[in-house]
């Protein structure tokens, strides 16, 4: 059987998140592997109103096929909010998709051939590398700085002339929870300026900033050049699997044309229930729910992260979004670390996974979102025995 596969499954493997996330099945297992929101915030009352409505008064069309694009009202809002923060933009350079990933794949089909670039940053979203790798590319990391990636290391992988698409999570980015600073915006604006590499950026922790002042889109650096993801995972909930492009419409005439070929269409029923759902609540006031909730774990984890870690244990702190970065001792191994931690009953996702050259051996993700102050509380200090004991 195996000679019957198609070459490209032999360059990815399976998530590594997602295989770790079996071992947290486990409900004495404190977990902060999975990248997940926190299910206490999903507004659950609010969307079965919305689904009886859309049943109950536009039931048969809302089982109905529709296009490809998605439901035109969502896609206004989609549009509408973005013209809230300076992006300019229009129903008809929005594409619904099956969560942000699918995106991400669809990208890929629409501008990669086997041997064609992809910048990443160093380190990047795990499933980045895991859907540009079914499409056989060469990766060129870009080492992360505290503020976003290095200018340098940016211009020379450019000038390879090879890399058709830079991935990018500028906003509390996943996995370090870092973010771009404006001047490092415009910094990495001026280096693709003059080539045509198309910046992806992917914002699905945008809405989740609560400290410091938003940064303006890369969209609005490099125009069409730019494409956007969003998605509704992080601010409704992830199970309803809706998410967004916001392209040209070059590449919006691409992008259809290879979501049809692939599903012909997102979901009908759980756009219109998304669209009734935002059309009957204050999103907003929403989103600074979750913001205040997420603040205070973020802040309890980083508190007692400083009261039980030893010294020469480094970590980020976020201004938004749902992770933290933390960087052991040189010479200490995390995917070890992982091991031993799981027989303690705490879990965490080591970093190596997140790097497509290699490297980050002494690196791990926590998320905070998805935690009460107890089980951060219990978590963290069962991580920090560990480490000292590894450290030791």
């Amino acid at each position: 059987m195996t000679r019957l596969f198609a070459d490209r499954m032999g360059c990815v493997h399976r998530s590594f998140v997602r295989e770790i996330l079996k071992v947290t099945e486990d409900p004495e297992i404190i977990s902060f592997a999975g990248g997940l929101p926190n299910p206490r915030y999903f507004p659950v009352q609010e969307v079965a109103k919305a689904a009886q409505k859309v049943l109950s008064e536009c039931g048969e069309a809302a089982l109905q096929y529709s296009t490809t694009e998605g439901y035109l009202p969502l896609r206004e809002m989609i549009a509408e909010r973005y013209a809230k923060r300076g992006v300019k933009t229009k129903a008809s350079e929005i594409l619904i998709t099956n969560g942000s990933q699918q995106g991400l794949d669809l990208l890929s089909k629409v501008f990669l051939n086997k041997g064609d670039g992809v910048i990443l940053e160093r380190p990047t979203y795990l499933a980045a590398i895991q859907s540009f790798g079914f499409f056989e590319p060469k990766f060129h990391s870009i080492p992360l700085q505290e503020d976003g990636v290095d200018p340098a290391a940016l211009e020379k992988a450019l000038l390879k002339d090879d890399a058709k698409l830079f991935y990018s999570v500028p906003n509390f980015q996943n996995p370090t929870g870092i973010t771009y600073s404006e001047n490092k915006l415009r910094a990495v604006a001026e280096k693709l300026s003059d080539c045509s590499t198309v910046f992806i950026e992917d914002n699905p922790y945008g809405d989740l900033r609560f400290m410091g002042e938003d940064r303006p889109s890369m969209k609005n650096f490099l125009g069409e050049s730019a494409v956007l993801l969003g998605s509704f995972s992080k601010i409704v909930a992830p199970g309803v699997r809706l998410g967004w492009v916001c392209a040209c419409e070059e590449i919006m005439e691409k992008l259809i044309i290879a979501k049809q070929a692939s599903d012909l269409h997102s979901n009908y029923l759980c756009q219109r229930i998304i669209h009734q759902y935002l059309k009957d609540n204050d999103i907003e006031r929403h989103i600074a729910k979750i913001r205040k909730a997420y603040k205070e774990q973020r802040d309890f984890m980083v508190q007692t992260m400083q009261e039980t870690f030893p010294e020469g244990v480094s970590f980020t702190r976020p201004e938004g979004g749902m992770f933290l970065w933390v960087t052991l001792p040189e010479g200490m191994s995390s995917l070890d670390l992982f091991h031993r931690a799981i027989k303690e009953k705490v879990a965490f996702v080591p970093g190596l996974a997140f790097y497509a050259d290699g490297g980050g051996s002494n690196t791990m993700r926590l998320n905070f979102s998805n935690s009460d102050n107890e089980r951060i509380f219990e978590g963290i200090t069962r991580l920090g025995k560990v480490i000292k004991e590894d450290a030791s």
